[in-house]
């Protein structure tokens, strides 16, 4: 029996396979091109760097995130126990400092005796059992060869959002509150009148955006960018319309400013970005604008007018296997059982859904080299809905997808209140998981 598997990638997906095949016995080769390379969107030299967001999702357990990751703690995640030792206050959202949590992960797979590590970028499919998890920015040589072994290839854009210092903004125009006063009352808030809004509003529409590289010219549409709808850039999204932003990032409902006891306009958000709340993310401001635009167009917010940007937004490509046609529920190839894939590469869209998708296929492949047969996760769970969602052969034009309460089954009973029915199917998903891991 081969006991042994190599592992493309050391993003959130590629550590979760790493660590599930590990603790299950089996010699993993985890490989990473960091330090030597860096992909456009990569800074950092840690594994799991988080680039769009520090924040996890929403943690209460009757929603998709907080299911989702309930079911990733039960499963043994590395993610749920960097994220617990490396989080910041964010309402009833999981945040983390992302630095610290990259941290936590490198050390801990870098110590696992049964990981050996190699910092070298990977160029083509090596032999042997194998996982590929290097994520939607793949480098140009690996993702030609992964191409040629899939054939039908697709691209989108993601963007990711502005940080400031916290010591720059203008504490007399902002306010502490969380929505509707749930949680603590961690976001910092800047409330727009009508005025300051329709002028803000102007000026981001008109705004200059950074120049496409040419591998982004030649996926830009007439339309605009093709862009997954969750990360959205601001400027794209208010090109909708005037009350776009309003009904989207930028809505007030819930929030009342304290200076004039009624709720705003309109109102932008900054998330903690790191423990000792030095930094802050402009929650929802993922951007392609021109750096000198961003600081010239976003210091038009109330208390952003002095604002320091520690990273300015950017832009950056997606690309994503046709999943359906490839990959069955266990995210392994349908036409070579050797070669599995993981992460936002299969089209789980979003960070936890990501290094989800990676535990599954780490145990799945851990079971084939243990000589078990091959498991599939129940379909009332968020990671089941998901694996099932990617493997669907009658899918016909396939979009990357993030975990929701809509690609799971409905519930027996009609239930009206949407916080029970949501706790009730939460609850069935997570029992099943627990027949399920009993009985592996």
């Amino acid at each position: 029996m081969n006991n042994k598997a190599k592992v493309i990638g050391a993003g959130l997906a590629g550590v979760e396979a790493a660590w599930q095949l590990a603790n299950f016995g089996i010699e993993v080769e985890l490989y990473e091109m960091k330090p030597v390379k860096f992909s456009p969107a990569h800074k950092y030299k840690g594994f799991a760097e988080l680039v769009c967001s520090n924040s996890l999702k929403a943690d209460r357990i009757e929603s998709a995130a907080g299911m989702l990751k309930e079911e990733m703690r039960r499963l043994g995640s590395l993610t749920m126990q960097a994220a617990q030792a490396s989080r910041v206050s964010a309402g009833g959202a999981l945040a983390v400092d992302r630095t610290l949590f990259s941290d936590i992960i490198t050390d801990k797979i870098k110590a696992h005796e049964k990981i050996k590590v190699f910092e070298d970028e990977v160029t083509s499919i090596p032999d042997g059992n194998v996982i590929i998890a290097t994520g939607p920015l793949t480098s140009d040589t690996l993702a030609d060869e992964i191409s040629k072994l899939c054939g039908d290839y697709l691209y989108f854009h993601d963007a990711a959002a502005p940080i400031v210092s916290f010591d720059s903004l203008d504490n007399e125009k902002v306010f502490f509150a969380s929505r509707y006063g749930k949680g603590e009352a961690d976001y910092i808030n800047c409330p727009m009148d009508k005025d300051e809004y329709l002028r803000f509003y102007n000026e981001l529409i008109n705004a200059e955006s950074a120049e496409l590289k040419q591998f982004e010219k030649e996926h830009f549409s007439k339309d605009g960018f093709k862009v997954y709808e969750g990360c959205m850039p601001i400027e794209v999204l208010a090109k909708r319309g005037e009350d776009t932003m309003r009904f989207g990032p930028l809505k007030p409902v819930g929030l009342t400013d304290p200076r004039t006891g009624r709720r705003p306009y309109a109102v932008v958000q900054l998330r903690a970005e790191n423990s000792k709340g030095t930094m802050y993310n402009m929650v929802g401001f993922q951007t392609n604008l021109k750096f000198g635009e961003q600081k010239r167009v976003f210091s038009l917010i109330p208390g952003l007018e002095n604002a320091e940007f520690l990273r300015y937004g950017v832009m950056h490509r997606n690309t994503f296997i046709n999943s359906p046609k490839l990959l069955t529920q266990q995210f392994c190839m349908r036409n070579n059982e050797n070669i599995y894939f993981a992460g936002q590469i299969t089209g789980v869209e979003g960070y936890i859904e990501s290094a989800a998708s990676g535990i599954f296929a780490g145990l799945c492949l851990s079971r084939k080299l243990r000589g078990l047969g091959k498991v599939s996760l129940p379909e009332t769970t968020m990671l089941g809905a998901l694996s099932k969602y990617i493997s669907d052969e009658s899918v016909e034009k396939f979009q990357p997808m993030g975990c929701n309460m809509g690609i799971l089954p409905e519930l027996p009973e009609k239930i009206r209140d949407k916080k029970l029915k949501y706790a009730q199917i939460s609850n069935r998903g997570l029992d099943d998981l627990d027949r399920f891991i009993s009985q592996l």
